[in-house]
This record gives C-alpha cells, structure tokens and sequence, in this order.
C-alpha cells in the first residue's frame, strides 16, 4: 500500500466522479475502512466502465475482461502488462480504469488480495455476459448476472468488515443486497437499456416482477444489517439501502428517479438517527 498522500486524494475525487450511491457512505467511514472500500470500489468500477463501454466491440471487451482477470491473479500486479493491454484503447478509456494499479496501491497490504481475487472473479464473469450479450432467460440467469456485477461487491465488503474489526456477515445476504441495489438501476435503466438492444428481464417476467426480485433481495439487505454493530459500518451499509429503497418507490410512483435533495435528506436522516 502506498501512503502518497496525492494518490489517495486522487482517489476521492475520482470516487466522486464515478458513484453517486457509494461516495457519501464512504466518507463517513474511519480512514483506513475509507481508503480500503474506497480503492475496493474503485477496482470493480475499472472493470465495469470496460463491460459498459459504448465504443468498444464485444469481443474486444472480452477479450480485455479475461486478460485483467488473470493479471489480478498474479502478485504483484503486473503494471507494466496492464498498460500495454489497455495501450491500444487508452484514449477513449475512463481514468478509473485506466489507473487500476493505483487504485490497488492505495489498498492495505492486509486486504489487497481479497480486493484483487473479488475483482478478477468480477471480470471473468462480466466477460462471459458481455459474450452471451446479456441474453437473460430465467430467474436463473438473472440471479447469475446480477452476482457477478453486484453480489460480490457484498462478498469483497463482508471481507473487508471481518479483515478490519472481525465483523462477521452472512456471504448469501450480502450477495442478496448487491443484486437488490442492481435490481433497482435495471428498473431505473430500462427503457434506455432497451434502446441500446439490452434486456435485463427474464422471459415472461413483467416489470412487477422485477419489481418483486428487487424487493426480496433489498429485505436480504435489511437482514445483512442485522449483524453489523460497528457505527460507521452500519452507515455506510444503510445509506445505499434507504436510497435504494425510496428509489423503488418513486418508480412505482411514475418517477424517473429520486431527487437530489431527497437522497440529502435521507442521508442527514441516517446519520443523525
């Protein structure tokens, strides 16, 4: 882990730019959980911007899905590799992702295999969606899917809870509370990702019925919860959850999403409860 003062500060910002959900409860956690969450983020982000690209073609995403996933298994990190796979998309590439070995530098020695196994476990799956087009059948697929770009969040978090404090979580409610945050941007992004030939609903599943997997997964989430006693911890689990939830809720209600003084209030509403 490096102690560069500049490279954690460009951490937050970069953190900023790229999450409106995790931004927030991450400041509120104790530095060393804020550094660590903050660069675990950071990491999937690298990834993911790669599975989201609008420019690159399919099989190209692949292709560099699998190349990270196997330098992520490698320690140390090779650098230099990773520059070189990415050289050739480099000017249409997001900083996140451009700077993965910085955002694993800023991350503690102790944790920063558990991060990087999380990650490359991350990108092989983003990998073998991107070649199946995000074609989702079944509650089966959908449950897959949303593991691999959500529920190992919770995986890579519980570890983290358990590595800093030895708060112990259950690994099924945490996977159940990324796909209950996932569900949630689905039914936000549906018509848009409708419009670039993408359908995350199963077939025969109505829009009340991705409103019912959201909902199951997000009561998950309260039961994750349950088991954590560290305050901070606590915050930072339940800030994306109430946002997530009063989401839900304005959609039903015909919104296209909740306002930005409405997520302010909910988050003074938690800190200060």
């Amino acid at each position: 882990m490096r102690t560069d003062a500049k490279l954690q500060k460009d951490a937050m910002r970069v953190l900023k730019q790229t999450s409106r959900t995790f931004y927030i409860p991450i400041t509120l956690l104790k530095p060393t959980l804020k550094k660590t969450v903050g660069s675990a983020y950071l990491c999937m982000r690298a990834v993911d911007e790669i599975e989201d690209h609008e420019q690159l073609e399919s099989e190209t995403k692949q292709y560099l899905l699998r190349s990270i996933s196997k330098l992520l298994k490698e320690d140390p990190f090779d650098e230099s590799a990773y520059s070189k796979l990415l050289a050739p998309h480099q000017s249409f590439l997001p900083e996140v992702t451009t700077r993965l070995a910085d955002w694993l530098d800023v991350c503690p020695d102790e944790i920063v295999l558990k991060v990087k196994e999380s990650t490359s476990i991350m990108a092989a799956g983003m990998a073998d969606w991107t070649e199946k087009n995000w074609i989702i059948k079944t509650k089966e697929d959908l449950d897959d899917y949303t593991y691999y770009v959500a529920g190992l969040v919770g995986v890579m978090l519980s570890d983290i809870w358990e590595w800093y404090d030895n708060t112990k979580t259950d690994y099924d409610l945490a996977i159940g509370y990324g796909r209950g945050l996932q569900a949630v941007n689905m039914l936000r992004n549906q018509e848009e990702d409708a419009e670039r030939g993408v359908q995350f609903i199963p077939d025969g599943w109505t829009r009340a019925d991705m409103f019912a997997y959201a909902k199951s997964n997000l009561r998950q989430a309260e039961a994750y919860i349950k088991d954590v006693r560290t305050r901070h911890i606590l915050l930072f689990c339940k800030i994306p959850l109430a946002l997530a939830n009063k989401t839900l809720k304005a959609l039903e209600d015909g919104q296209e999403k909740i306002t930005r003084s409405e997520v302010e209030s909910t988050v003074d509403e938690i800190i200060n409860k």
